[in-house]
């Protein structure tokens, strides 16, 4: 059998990129958190905890289903990861958890009103099967590009994303806002409809990653999830060698946690706090989705100019703004600047702290230091949706809770500014002892 050419490979790990993001706006940013919101009725969602019945607001429902599928992902990667690895199974595990996620996804069409437990469960199976797919997807880039082709393949698969996920949320925002031309009885019949169409975008796009995409590396000597969590371990403690790049990496999981809790709760945040209706959410997440691809361009060049760290800390600084004036603003055209504002920052700040760890990594530690830079992210990313839902939780107010979010981004503001960046560089190349 011919082997896929490099061309064909490229597309089609590009393609998976453009298929899933079709999740990450639909279901996990626009139209799934407001959705099981509307399912809850407005004495709260009742959890049945082990015998016991619990009341939580509908905020708090969802920041934990976010929270516990992460956390999921999170324990389980060492084990998939030794997994794979083990026996070359990177394009296996990427074509199951492809299925688990756009088959859950598919399947949110059969949460009806008040079936909001059934939504939630369906979307953690969903969210799992779209982090760990990642986890495999991501595995593939090094073997797929050569000497200096690294960030132009990612960038290009960064592109094709915004691209795909832009144009789902277009078509199921049209089949929302036109439900009666598209013959549905109301909005919440075409918002299940746009579930469905959602989960088989995932799955027909992702087709050239399964048929252009082999095995990530060769086959590996056995290892043992045991194993790998000693590896990861060891790992944290080869990186303590090296100050400013462990400096880099505490800050960057502390403003990453707050960055991405801002991206999955704030479709919930319009439409308690200022009664945002749904077209209004849909349209100001259309408006991200395509400002954020010109706006990762332009926060690049800004870093080109000022270096990466400044660039870094001015993207911090405004998110610190906007959580602030989330907690006073009380308009809808509040949330459109807003929305605006992070979307010119957020595409930047993730693609300048990858290229900016990237450079304090040593030589011959780039796959073993993403790695652990990886994991990492995964376990950070569970607190900020759990602190997010806790404080909803507790004291009612969604408010609170995006306030409380400022909290990751000064953590990450103070540890940053004190990365040496030049001494972490020449401690990477060997210069210092």
């Amino acid at each position: 059998m011919n082997l896929p050419s490099k061309k064909q490979a490229w597309f089609g790990w590009c393609m998976y990129d453009w298929a899933n993001s079709s999740f990450a706006t639909v279901i996990l940013a626009a139209v799934l958190p407001v959705y099981l919101v509307s399912l809850i009725p407005e004495q709260g969602a009742h959890l049945p905890l082990f015998g016991l019945s619990r009341t939580v607001p509908p905020t708090a429902l969802w920041g934990y289903a976010v929270s516990f599928s992460m956390l999921l992902v999170a324990v389980s990667a060492p084990y998939l990861g030794a997994l794979a690895d083990r026996h070359a199974l990177h394009r296996r595990l990427l074509i199951v958890f492809c299925l688990t996620g756009a088959g859950a996804t598919a399947l949110l069409a059969t949460a009806g009103p008040g079936e909001y437990l059934l939504a939630a469960g369906l979307f953690i199976v969903a969210n799992v099967g779209f982090a760990a797919g990642n986890v495999f997807y991501n595995a593939f880039l090094p073997s797929l590009a050569g000497e200096g082709e690294l960030d132009r393949l990612s960038a290009r698969g960064f592109a094709y994303g915004y691209l795909g996920g832009g144009l789902t949320l277009l078509v199921v925002f049209a089949l929302i806002q036109g439900y009666e031309f598209f013959g549905f009885a109301d909005k919440g019949a075409a918002t299940r409809a746009g579930f469905l169409l959602t989960g088989a975008w995932w799955l027909l796009f992702a087709l050239p990653a399964f048929v252009f995409l082999r095995g990530a590396t060769a086959p590996l000597p056995a290892d043992s999830p045991l194993r790998r969590v000693r590896g990861y371990l060891q790992t944290f403690a080869e990186i303590r060698s090296y100050p400013d790049l462990l400096l880099f990496l505490v800050a960057f999981l502390f403003y990453n946690d707050g960055i991405q809790t801002i991206i999955v709760v704030s479709a919930i945040f319009g439409r308690e706090e200022l009664g945002l209706s749904q077209g209004e959410i849909l349209g100001c997440f259309l408006m991200i989705q395509f400002v954020a691809m010109p706006g990762t361009l332009a926060f690049g060049r800004l870093a080109e100019k000022i270096g990466a760290k400044g660039a870094v800390l001015i993207s911090l600084v405004l998110f610190v703004a906007v959580t602030v004036f989330a907690f006073f603003m009380n308009a809808a055209w509040h949330f459109w600047v807003l929305s605006l504002v992070v979307a010119i920052i957020f595409g930047g700040s993730q693609a300048v702290s990858r290229s900016l760890f990237g450079a304090l990594i040593p030589e011959g530690k780039s796959a073993e230091f993403f790695g652990f830079y990886a994991i990492s992210s995964k376990f950070a990313s569970v607190f900020g949706p759990l602190v997010f839902a806790l404080i909803a939780d507790l004291t009612g107010s969604t408010r609170l809770s995006i306030l409380a979010l400022t909290a990751f981004f000064a953590v990450g503001i103070l540890l940053l500014s004190r990365v040496d960046i030049s001494r972490g560089r020449a401690a990477a190349q060997g210069v210092l002892p």
